[in-house]
């Protein structure tokens, strides 16, 4: 690889991918007044989201709703430029690879933190070092699994270690929740630091730092004038983000002029009644968020501390609950369409992605097979009904979760197979006790880090995995590792396929949906088809009023 543009070739396609962002701006909105318009920079902002941050410290979150938040005020080394999956520097100057097995980064000279203190190479060892020192359960150090030290000969320069050659996504990685870098002098070496320290530090050096911050509540931000990053200048001066528990208000504010960007999520019913609304536009873009079900191999029914736990009879029930699920019945009835039926682990449009849960599981076709459900459980020896214990969370994954997973319990329910007990938790609580093993089988949705199967497969199933799950397979773990490292594209292909099969056959997890994303934005709002980028990160800086 070599300085400038890093790419991976790898796009995804702009069809039948998932939801990164749903954007929604009502005309004449918002208490702010005043955009400057043709990107001139100026004015305020107001947006709205029902999205929630768990923590502002990255290595304590991996979630969308946090990442949206250090996607605006942390320093990246490398970056998606606007409309490209392609990383390339942002606050570096350059970064290649030097030898086989280092990765070398040379920063731009000069650089400060909003606080005024110097950002050199010591800062970027820092934030590697703590992310793999505190591994935090909800972190996203994971997929620092090729990470082996850092260097730093001088202030400027940085050198990765890594324990395997050709590493064809790093790059990438470097770009993802586990990439922005933190400043040293404020941020802990082996504790995830609290928020309002981070503020209070103004440990930011993004294009915009935050001035005023409570918790899922209310966030201001203003432009970052030191900010010498790829993403430019910011094209309004500030933004205030609006948080919301409900999202019917979400869509009345809209309604009303309120707020000027809704950012995540409403109804698919409220999606389709905008699309009617002369007074917003609709606009379709790529993405890639996926839907789907995680068993817990320790707790789920037959599982390895249960007082039956028998791994065939575990087993024969997730690939029961393949059996059972119809796809498109989701799809249509919950979300009208904005969603669309997943068979595979891997989304479609990207390079590798195969459609395995098709073939192995319900008709052959797509649709379900109370037949062949009943058939494995029988010849498991399991008794029916299954109690199955499924959670999720009613206010992370939009306002639809109820009806998704209603559905999904009537589903498994209706020929007498399962009786599913369904709990619902918000979402700062389930974060920590799907990872304490409270959960035998819960949701969980996935916005992408970037856009490559790989990062589709290695959070979810090597063997320390962003899951903790306990699902272990060192044939699968192999493969995965083996891929990475594979320069020649039709070998790799060819490994991803033969890791989504093995995959389909364990079934850690179940997925069912693919999204279409969305955005609805008002006539004095700009950039909004900016911000729904092959990146799939949602950045103020581009959205100005007109």
């Amino acid at each position: 690889m070599t300085s400038g543009s890093i790419s991976r070739r790898r796009t995804v396609a702009t069809a039948g991918l998932a939801a990164a962002a749903l954007v929604l701006s009502a005309c004449g909105g918002g208490d702010g007044g005043g955009g400057s318009g043709g990107g001139d920079g100026g004015g305020t902002l107001t947006i709205g989201t029902t999205d929630k941050i768990t923590f502002l410290d990255p290595a304590g979150s991996y979630d969308n709703g946090s990442f949206a938040v250090m996607n605006q005020v942390f320093p990246f080394l490398l970056n998606t430029p606007f409309g490209s999956p392609d990383v390339e520097p942002d606050i570096a100057e350059s970064a290649e690879f030097t030898a086989p097995t280092q990765y070398t980064v040379t920063l731009k000279p000069g650089l400060k933190w909003a606080n005024g203190n110097d950002l050199t190479s010591s800062d970027v060892k820092f934030t590697f070092d703590r992310q793999l020192a505190i591994a935090d359960e909800n972190g996203p150090s994971s997929l620092l699994y090729n990470l082996d030290s850092v260097e730093t000969p001088d202030d400027t320069t940085v050198v990765f270690n890594l324990k395997s050659e050709n590493d064809q996504v790093f790059p990438q990685i470097l770009s993802s929740p586990a990439g922005p870098i933190v400043d040293e002098d404020v941020f802990s070496a082996d504790a995830v630091t609290p928020d309002q320290e981070i503020v209070d530090g103004k440990a930011f050096h993004g294009p915009y730092t935050i001035t005023s911050y409570d918790q899922n509540n209310l966030v201001s931000y203003e432009a970052y004038d030191g900010y010498e990053g790829l993403l430019g200048a910011p094209r309004t001066d500030e933004i205030n983000v609006k948080y919301y528990a409900e999202s019917s208000n979400l869509k009345l504010d809209i309604q009303q002029g309120n707020i000027d960007v809704a950012f995540r999520s409403l109804t698919a019913t409220d999606v389709e009644d905008l699309r009617g609304n002369d007074d917003v536009k609709v606009v379709d873009g790529p993405g890639g968020e996926i839907r789907y079900v995680v068993f817990n191999f320790n707790t789920q029914p037959f599982g390895a501390t249960t007082p039956e736990a028998d791994p065939a009879k575990a087993q024969a029930v997730r690939q029961a609950v393949a059996d059972l699920l119809d796809r498109e019945e989701i799809a249509d009835q919950v979300y009208k369409g904005t969603y669309t039926p997943l068979y595979s682990f891997v989304p479609e449009g990207l390079t590798g992605a195969t459609e395995p849960l098709m073939e192995k599981y319900g008709d052959g076709s797509g649709g379900p097979d109370a037949a062949k459900a009943k058939q494995r459980l029988e010849a498991a020896g399991v008794q029916t009904p299954v109690q199955l214990s499924l959670q999720y969370s009613n206010d992370h994954y939009g306002p639809s979760s109820a009806d998704e997973y209603a559905l999904i319990k009537d589903q498994l329910e209706a020929d007498g197979l399962f009786a599913v007990d369904l709990q619902t938790t918000e979402w700062t609580q389930y974060s920590k006790q799907r990872t304490a093993d409270a959960y035998p089988a819960y949701q969980l949705g996935w916005f992408p880090d970037y856009s490559d199967a790989d990062n589709y497969l290695t959070p979810f199933f090597l063997l320390e995995n962003f899951l903790s799950n306990h699902y272990a397979d060192q044939a699968v773990n192999d493969l995965i590792l083996q891929q990475a490292t594979t320069a020649d594209e039709a070998e790799r292909t060819a490994i991803l396929g033969q890791i989504q099969d093995a995959v389909a056959d364990d079934l850690s997890t179940v997925p069912y949906l693919q999204g279409a994303q969305v955005a609805v934005t008002g006539a004095d709002v700009e950039g909004t088809e900016d911000t729904l980028d092959a990146s799939f990160k949602f950045r103020y800086g581009a959205l100005s009023k007109g």
